[in-house]
């Protein structure tokens, strides 16, 4: 947590508790909430009522989270890491818990349920306040933006999340489904979500790294499915072996063995080898089936082309040359 980051979160807390004081007290929050209400502006403006009744649902939770756990789950698999779904998964789960919560405990009805003119409409058994859409509109487009890899890419995701979250809210004052107020706290509960993600980080790398070893576990004990290492080729045993020292068939099948080993319960290959040359990050691995055919019971194979002649381009030119009359 940056500065910065700090000093947003901590006045946006304050802005959090300021509205809810003012919608307790039935200040003059609680009076505009019944003007824009008594104005009906899907009354006003009924032009735009059929595009505003689908733009908002970029603001429900179910459709943008499949959404965007979608596009997360394709840059899960390109860059190897379960970050990016394990990020989304906790900003929604503090997002339910924490938005559930105030809902619930407040009870607040929405507009069209109203019951008295002026009345904060609290403890009525509701679930209004903060509005749900508009929070989950910050949080789930905003991840997009905090898990951007370029500065560039976090600026123009940054303008699109706050323009959808922004529109979402908008959209639900306009329909008559929430008071002002709950639009403001609802921007208020998504964004604090985002500025203390960067608390859960640790929480999200131990599980990422809990959740790669029970996938290696589990591949481990498959049934039938045992991982064999397989032989290491001539290339890459003449490269284990250091220079000017012969090595016998024993310790190059010890090198087998531990080269395979090692893959097999680290879920990698290794790094680098005790020559230096990083030859087991080569490592390939296949599962046994079924036998290969001989080759009297190979398909005939064709004509093939010619093979070019051998040339030794390893080694430097001035090397490969031999002066004239040799």
């Amino acid at each position: 947590m940056s500065r910065t980051r700090k000093l947003l979160f901590g006045s946006t807390s304050v802005l959090y508790a300021v509205i809810v004081v003012a919608v307790l007290i039935r200040a003059d929050l609680v009076r505009l909430d019944w003007q824009v209400m008594l104005f009906r502006p899907y009354k006003q403006w009924p032009q735009v009522h059929e595009f505003l009744d689908y733009f908002v649902v970029l603001g429900q939770r179910g459709p943008t989270a499949v959404l965007v756990a979608a596009w997360l789950g394709w840059r899960s698999w390109r860059q190897r890491t379960l970050r990016p779904l394990l990020v989304l998964g906790a900003a929604l789960l503090a997002l339910n818990v924490t938005v559930g919560a105030v809902k619930i405990g407040l009870g607040r009805l929405g507009p069209h349920y109203a019951t008295t003119v002026g009345s904060a409409e609290l403890f009525a058994d509701g679930d209004i306040f903060p509005s749900g859409h508009t929070a989950n509109a910050v949080v789930t487009w905003g991840i997009l933006a905090y898990l951007a890899t370029t500065p560039r890419a976090r600026r123009v995701l940054s303008v699109v999340a706050a323009n959808f979250a922004l529109g979402v809210g908008a959209t639900t004052v306009y329909l008559g489904t929430h008071w002002v107020s709950d639009v403001l706290l609802g921007w208020a509960a998504g964004l604090l979500i985002l500025l203390g993600l960067p608390w859960a980080e640790p929480l999200i790398a131990l599980s990422e790294d809990r959740i790669q070893a029970w996938r290696d576990r589990g591949r481990s004990t498959l049934p039938g499915r045992r991982l064999v290492p397989s032989p290491l080729s001539p290339v890459t045993r003449q490269a284990l072996v250091p220079s000017g020292r012969a090595v016998p068939a024993e310790e190059l099948a010890t090198q087998d063995e531990a080269h395979g080993e090692t893959a097999v319960i680290g879920g990698r290959a290794p790094a680098s080898t005790s020559s230096g040359t990083g030859i087991g990050a080569a490592r390939l691995y296949h599962v046994p089936g079924r036998q290969h055919s001989l080759r009297a019971e190979r398909a005939p194979v064709g004509p093939q082309p010619p093979v070019r002649p051998y040339s030794d381009r390893s080694q430097p030119r001035a090397a490969r040359l031999r002066p004239r009359g040799q």
